[in-house]
């Protein structure tokens, strides 16, 4: 799996996805991106793009991008109040599809 980690989430989070291809927006170049054009860019390289972005299926018409998306939703987008969701991300990344939005909860 190809994983891209927004910028909104610390890249120390790419540590514990050791088994994917994990990237973050700024290891690419892309950090500053608006959504959208973040979201066109990334279809074309990652099968999912990971972010804290609680609102993005509402700014963006997810069924236009060849990706999947998982938000995670913590007290705080710090590593140590993200980890409690990894073992629930491992789940959801072996079966996500493309066009798809799951929110992984604290």
């Amino acid at each position: 799996m190809h994983i891209l980690i927004d910028e909104c989430l610390p890249k120390k989070l790419k540590r514990e996805l050791t088994e994917h291809t994990v990237f973050t927006v700024q290891e690419k170049g892309w950090a500053g991106m608006k959504n959208g054009a973040l979201l066109r860019q990334a279809e074309n390289e990652f099968n999912v793009w990971g972010t804290a972005d609680q609102n993005i299926e509402y700014q963006q018409n997810l069924k236009h991008f060849d990706i999947a998306v998982v938000v995670l939703v913590a007290p705080r987008n710090e590593l140590e109040a993200l980890l409690p969701l990894i073992p629930q991300l491992q789940e959801v990344l072996q079966v996500i599809q493309p066009h798809e939005i799951i929110y992984i909860r604290s």
